[in-house]
């Protein structure tokens, strides 16, 4: 469990709700790990469950039944989710899609989605990354040309979250080719249009029980009301989301190197060898309070960037810096904590080879770590 006393990001209020988090996820989650595992995917149901539970986009405004909340609610799911090790896309849906349609969503396309957002009656998706273009998005080629009163959009996209189950999904394609950024536009694309069909569920290293698809674009013909903001502002949209983006992957990256750090911790504690303890080697002390120093560095450093968040003061740089430093440090733990464990580490049944393998994804999601030091080093 993860100890908050100490937290500086944090209200009662927030605490309140993390005990309902804890609770939703010990019943509904954690129970199922493993199935969701071998097979594949997190079933609908689990969306909707999140959903009655008040767990899906906290920040949502009442007036689309959402609870109107400030950011820390997302962030406390963020980390209670990350901390079980649940493989479900509700963090990408509350944290990233969820704020794309609210703050560029006409009033109509407001209405129809976000409600079932909130009740997980609808499952979302945002597909940017295609085979020939990852971190650099205006490499895209999925084209979205017009047709009298449609657009008609052609191309693929690969390793999007959600993929198998999105039942609607923000498709970034050029409108404009000629235009480099100022050309790409974002369409709001439902799983029946025709045309639309979905790729295998990706054999992925980790994340096993995410769903991971490619996605197939084919004349698939959409009104101008489909369109997500402004024809030609879409690139400028990507990059105005990617502050609570990037710091979303922060925190639970974080989190996951806390419980990585524990499991450590509980497993060096039982194991003995030469005749004590594990924990009671010099070496594995050594290393365990190495890492608990960073951990808590962590904490401190991710308190202070979601205050800056919640205040609407969280820069661009700041937060692709969370991101590098927080997921260096969840491969970090998770890799330390899995040499602590030996050989038991390297097999399934322990928690630690799943939190090692999926932690090996969070470096190169949400712009890859490389990009994350280009970033920066601009700023500099």
């Amino acid at each position: 469990m993860l100890d908050t006393r100490s937290r500086t990001a944090y209200d009662e209020s927030h605490e309140q709700f993390r005990d309902t988090v804890r609770r939703f996820l010990a019943a509904e989650a954690a129970p199922h790990l493993d199935r969701w595992e071998a097979e594949g995917a997190v079933e609908p149901d689990f969306w909707r469950k999140a959903g009655e539970a008040g767990l899906l986009c906290p920040t949502v405004s009442e007036t689309y039944g959402g609870l109107g909340l400030d950011f820390g609610f997302n962030a406390v799911v963020d980390e209670e989710h990350a901390y079980v090790g649940c493989p479900s896309g509700i963090t990408l849906q509350s944290d990233i899609i969820a704020d794309y349609l609210m703050a560029y969503g006409s009033e109509a396309q407001k209405q129809a989605y976000l409600p079932r957002m909130v009740s997980g009656e609808l499952i979302t998706a945002i597909a940017m990354t295609e085979p020939g273009a990852g971190s650099d998005l205006q490499g895209v080629q999925t084209t979205a040309r017009r047709d009298g009163n449609h657009f008609v959009i052609n191309g693929s996209k690969t390793y999007i979250t959600n993929g198998q189950t999105a039942d609607l999904i923000i498709v970034v394609a050029k409108t404009d080719p000629t235009k480099g950024a100022h050309g790409i536009s974002l369409f709001l694309v439902e799983s029946a249009a025709e045309g639309f069909s979905r790729g295998r569920n990706l054999d992925k290293i980790g994340l096993h029980g995410a769903d991971t698809s490619d996605l197939f674009f084919s004349d698939v013909r959409v009104t101008p009301d489909a369109m997500l903001g402004e024809e030609g502002r879409g690139f400028a949209y990507l990059m105005g989301q990617l502050p609570q983006e990037r710091l979303s992957i922060a925190i639970s990256a974080q989190a996951a190197a806390q419980r990585a750090l524990d499991l450590a911790i509980a497993y060096t504690k039982e194991r003995k060898a030469f005749g004590r303890s594990l924990f009671d080697l010099q070496n594995t002390r050594f290393v365990l309070a190495d890492l608990a120093t960073r951990v808590q560095v962590g904490w401190a450093h991710l308190d202070w960037a979601i205050n800056r968040h919640r205040q609407h003061q969280l820069t661009a740089v700041e937060a692709s810096a969370a991101k590098l430093f927080h997921t260096d440090l969840q491969w970090e733990a998770c890799d330390a904590a899995l040499q602590l464990h030996g050989g038991a580490g390297y097999m399934n049944e322990f928690p630690i080879a799943r939190l090692w393998r999926d932690a090996r994804v969070t470096r190169i999601f949400g712009g890859a770590n490389e990009i994350m030091k280009e970033v920066i080093g601009r700023s500099l």
